[in-house]
């Protein structure tokens, strides 16, 4: 559905976009994370055919063709970072004039604002509009067209939790469909629920992807499981590393690194110490972590 090959971006002096080869197909949502200034709205914006490469090839669709070309135009729909309609219109205005716009039925200007949820202010001008409800009019008019592809950057920014609410349930709908989604977004939560694969950029860079399972795999591994004691039992921090070589001993709790299938062991030990338990919590690793790692690590190595 979309498929960059070793595409360059450069902006002047600056690389944008650094040889990024990846395929994205048909159906699946895939999430694209970095810092500030990585190359994400660079990489959308090459798949809208709003910006072309300086080397490389990008293609969308199905059969694939370049992106600013009509037939790639057809099938996808764009939400930029930013955007901004005039103040004076009304926003079921901007909805009908990108709906004529697109060619879309008569019928998707009501169910678009249905969804964008405006509280009875489609009627008011945009101008009167907060942060928030600019950003619902944006994802309304880009739901616009049932497009094969939506690119969208940010989507989730500056909404509320029925504005998440009300996007999560759409962009789930949409991939049930077969649609497939290629978004940016700074908000852990949105990659964790909605995509099947996650990329990384850095200084436009890929420096990592993974898919769903392999995330949930490799943060299973950065588990921590903490135990509260009443004391601490001779030998049991020792006889734990044998176990969880970095297992420790802190402020009255055994602390376990490592993934789940190693905590019932532990907790064997525990109890043939004879020891009483006072405090149990065991969690998986954490997205931001790895995601700040994985950035940290690319800018140590260029």
């Amino acid at each position: 559905m979309i498929e960059y090959r070793d595409a360059v971006k450069r902006f002047g002096a600056n690389v944008a976009l650094d040889r990024l080869s990846v395929r994205i197909a048909r159906g699946e949502a895939v999430a694209l994370l970095g810092p500030n200034g990585s190359g994400k709205t660079t990489t959308l914006k090459m798949a809208a055919g709003l910006i072309k490469p300086d080397a490389g090839t990008v293609l969308v669709g199905e059969p694939p063709s370049c992106p600013w070309e009509p037939a790639a135009r057809r099938v996808l729909s764009f939400l930029p970072q930013r955007v901004a309609f005039p103040d004076a219109l009304t926003g079921r205005e901007v909805v009908e004039f990108y709906r004529r716009l697109r060619g879309a039925p008569a019928e998707r200007s009501k169910a678009v604002l249905r969804f964008a949820s405006l509280n009875g202010a489609s009627e008011r001008a945009v101008g009167t509009y907060s942060g928030g409800m600019v950003q619902r009019l944006g994802l309304a008019v880009a739901m616009l067209p049932d497009a094969d592809l939506l690119l969208l950057d940010e989507p989730t920014a500056a909404l509320d939790p029925d504005g998440l609410c009300a996007f999560y349930g759409l962009v789930e709908r949409r991939q049930a469909t077969g649609h497939t989604i290629f978004f940016t977004s700074h908000q852990v939560g949105d990659v964790e629920r909605l995509a099947d694969r996650f990329l990384v950029l850095s200084n436009g860079k890929l420096v990592a992807e993974l898919t769903q399972g392999e995330l949930r795999d490799t943060l299973a591994q950065r588990g921590v499981m903490r135990v509260r004691l009443d004391r601490r039992p001779p030998g049991l921090v020792e006889a734990a590393r044998a176990i969880a070589p970095s297992a420790t001993w802190a402020g009255g709790e055994l602390i376990v690194p490592g993934p789940a299938s190693l905590r019932l062991r532990v907790l064997d030990l525990v109890r043939g110490a004879g020891a009483e338990v006072r405090g149990l919590v065991a969690e998986d690793g954490r997205l931001e972590a790895l995601y700040r790692e994985l950035v940290s690590g690319a800018r140590k190595n260029p």
